[in-house]
């Protein structure tokens, strides 16, 4: 699936998948943790969605799971972000993406 990337609400929005399951955020979580040493700094659990924010090159980046919308990546500031941080949305799922694709085709 090609990279996603949303603005609408202000902020840059990388789609991970937008059918994503519970089941597929906990095996990304776990990707990030495993394959690109990302430690969660915060966690948010709340009946019809998952934030967890971690710091990826300096900026902090949220990883959202929603009933509504699926597996996404945002600046945790949302609307408040730099441009800097959106930038680091995109480079961050550009690299996600690509480990996903090779644990993909390994499997």
């Amino acid at each position: 699936m090609p990279l996603t990337l949303r603005t609408e609400l202000g902020y840059t929005e990388a789609l991970i998948t937008d059918d994503g399951t519970l089941r597929e955020f906990y095996r990304t979580a776990d990707i990030l943790n495993q394959d690109m040493h990302i430690k969660f700094v915060s966690k948010e659990d709340d009946f019809d969605s998952l934030n967890w924010a971690f710091r990826f090159k300096g900026h902090e980046l949220t990883l959202q799971y929603s009933i509504y919308t699926g597996i996404t990546v945002f600046p945790s500031k949302n609307d408040a972000a730099a441009p800097k941080d959106n930038k680091a949305v995109e480079d961050f799922a550009t690299v996600l993406k690509a480990t996903l694709d090779a644990r993909s085709a390994r499997v």
